[in-house]
């Protein structure tokens, strides 16, 4: 029900190109006007309020959908994948966690290296809240504060991780107990789930004013250099993205037995489809073709390839950490490796909790989540999910890449000839 409401809500939202128009003709505008002149002013009143709308959802989405995923999954005794093995879920969980650990590795030297004037961030930063200032907890304090002895004030403090953390020890207590019991808990948690998304879809229907007064706001600021901040940050998406692509045909070489030569050959097609649709399940016959090419018996890819594109992308924990990091490092917020690996297993447990739901309502469920548990404030998101369409073209590329080797890896395939 969650997921057929997020659809339905989906083809009502604006589309990306009208995102990028309102972003474009914000930033254009602002560039003209005075930081200071009431019209800037009135752009943040609009523009907070339209972001506060959409933060406003985050916390009861995510703890709804987080109980009733793991809740269902723990209840469903004939799940397709306890019927292809143990080797499905393994590898695809697997995988999600070395995509968190790419992102987490590979983001910080690159925001590092990161050539824009120093007084061009400290203007982007000005637009932030100023950061707190307490002293750093230690590692006891830190993972004891995950940990929510009253989960109402974790809510009410927009702490995500305990939150979470509680979310999916309810789901897995709920999937133990008798099934009526069970579906007495389940059904308010879902009800809650599609009225969240409900309103989502009603704040994403005027997206393209919200991101416009938005961008207006941060024009008039920032000026033009902040065209260069996005576009470094649109370079580093893509690096990332690109290693994940190599690591496919890594992972279906050395993990897969299949030849670099066949395995680029049989998925080309697939690939290309992938960057024009960005839609990994329009893609999904040419990824069938694609395993049969390089020797996947044909029950073994009609039996993982669905399941793999439903419910793995390879691409969304290193995604999400990479925007988390680069929000809080666009504000001016340094983040610890303690709490970067802290925020590694929510990054991947939030990917896995907005499966099957539009690139929207997924943006915010996802990535707002792990921006918040690491102190990085969510104002520049709605600008990052207008500039999405270009990186979201290659990371299509990537998931796709992903699902075929990840299915050579479970299924291996028979040779073939060439």
């Amino acid at each position: 029900m969650v997921i057929s409401r997020a659809r339905a809500w989906a083809t009502r939202m604006p589309g990306s190109g009208w995102m990028i128009v309102a972003l474009v003709v914000g930033f254009t505008i602002g560039t003209f006007i005075a930081a200071s002149s009431p019209v800037v002013e009135a752009a943040q009143l609009v523009g907070g309020i339209w972001l506060d709308g959409l933060r406003m959802t985050i916390v009861p989405l995510i703890f709804a959908l987080v109980a009733t995923g793991v809740a269902s999954l723990g209840m469903d005794d004939h799940h397709e994948a306890a019927r292809l093995g143990r080797r499905l879920p393994l590898v695809l969980i697997g995988l999600l966690i070395v995509s968190a650990v790419i992102g987490a590795l590979m983001v910080p030297p690159l925001l590092g290296a990161v050539t824009i004037a120093p007084a061009d961030i400290a203007a982007l930063r000005s637009l932030f809240p100023a950061p707190p200032a307490p002293a750093v907890p230690g590692a006891a304090e830190t993972i004891r504060a995950m940990i929510p002895t009253n989960v109402v004030a974790s809510a009410a403090e927009g702490a995500v991780l305990p939150l979470v953390i509680f979310a999916l020890i309810l789901g897995l207590a709920v999937g133990k107990i008798d099934r009526d019991r069970a579906e007495a808990v389940l059904q308010p948690l879902r009800g809650l789930a599609d009225a969240m998304i409900v309103v989502v879809g009603w704040v994403l229907l005027v997206a393209p004013i919200g991101i416009f007064a938005l961008a207006l706001a941060i024009g008039a600021t920032v000026g033009t250099a902040v065209l260069a901040i996005l576009a470094q940050y649109l370079a580093i998406s893509i690096s990332v993205t690109l290693v994940l692509i190599v690591l496919g045909y890594a992972i279906a070489r050395f993990a897969g037995g299949v030849p670099l030569g066949r395995f680029a050959r049989a998925m080309a097609p697939a690939q290309a489809i992938a960057a024009s649709t960005q839609s990994s399940i329009a893609t999904l016959p040419a990824m069938m073709v694609s395993a049969d090419r390089i020797g996947i018996e044909e029950r073994n890819a009609a039996a993982i390839l669905p399941m793999a594109v439903a419910t793995f992308k390879i691409t969304a924990p290193s995604n999400t950490v990479m925007m988390a990091l680069a929000l809080a490092w666009m504000a001016g917020i340094e983040v610890s490796p303690l709490h970067l690996a802290v925020a590694l297993p929510l990054a991947v447990l939030s990917s896995l909790a907005i499966l099957g739901m539009p690139g929207q309502i997924s943006f915010y469920a996802s990535v707002a989540p792990t921006a918040i548990a690491i102190g990085a404030p969510i104002e520049l998101l709605p600008i990052l999910l207008a500039i999405d369409v270009i990186p979201d073209m290659v990371r299509t590329v990537a998931n796709v890449t992903h699902d075929v080797a990840a299915a050579a890896v479970i299924a291996p395939p028979t040779a073939v000839d060439q």
